[in-house]
């Protein structure tokens, strides 16, 4: 690669992991009075903002113009509906929220994005978004899932780190 011109990001090194489908699932709990539900059930784009606001600890309150980024992740050819996984509150939020990529081909899911209010984290409910996510997939026909990190909370309910993805840049005017 150097020999090309590519010089390898020292800080641009990330971590994939992946999580075997079984069969049959096991449940997914939560706590009374919570719920999970998919995008195809209700699609409330300020909910759904403001639980990514929140679940990726931006200061403030919901941005005016945050909805219109919702609207193009939602506007993608392989985005879908009924595996975009929230988790509803007694209160009717949507407290905890996964995104879910199918692809068909591969059979395989992609986690990507996870986000937790930060009032209502470590009760499980993340992990309960993800592992519905991880289900409703496996229906499909995926045998595992990936997620492009190796942190904790994925590895705590059944994750596994399998390699490291190294990125390299070639920077302007080096051929």
């Amino acid at each position: 690669m150097a020999s090309h011109g590519y010089q390898q990001d020292t800080q641009g090194h990330r971590p994939m992991s992946t999580f075997q489908i079984p069969s049959p699932f096991p449940p997914i709990r939560l706590p009374e009075g919570f719920r999970l539900k998919s995008l195809a059930d209700e699609n409330d784009l300020r909910k759904i903002c403001r639980v990514l606001h929140r679940g990726f600890d931006h200061p403030g309150e919901l941005p005016e113009d945050g909805i219109e980024g919702i609207r193009r992740m939602q506007s993608g050819p392989s985005f879908r509906e009924d595996l975009t996984i929230v988790v509803e509150a007694p209160t009717g939020d949507f407290v905890s929220y996964c995104g879910m990529w199918y692809d068909p081909v591969n059979q395989y899911g992609y986690v990507e994005p996870v986000a937790t209010d930060p009032h209502y984290r470590r009760r499980g409910l993340g992990q309960a978004a993800v592992l519905e996510g991880i289900r409703r997939c496996g229906e499909l026909g995926a045998t595992v899932t990936y997620v492009a990190t190796d942190k904790p909370f994925y590895l705590s309910f059944g994750f596994q780190r399998q390699f490291t993805i190294t990125c390299w840049f070639k920077s302007l005017g080096s051929g």
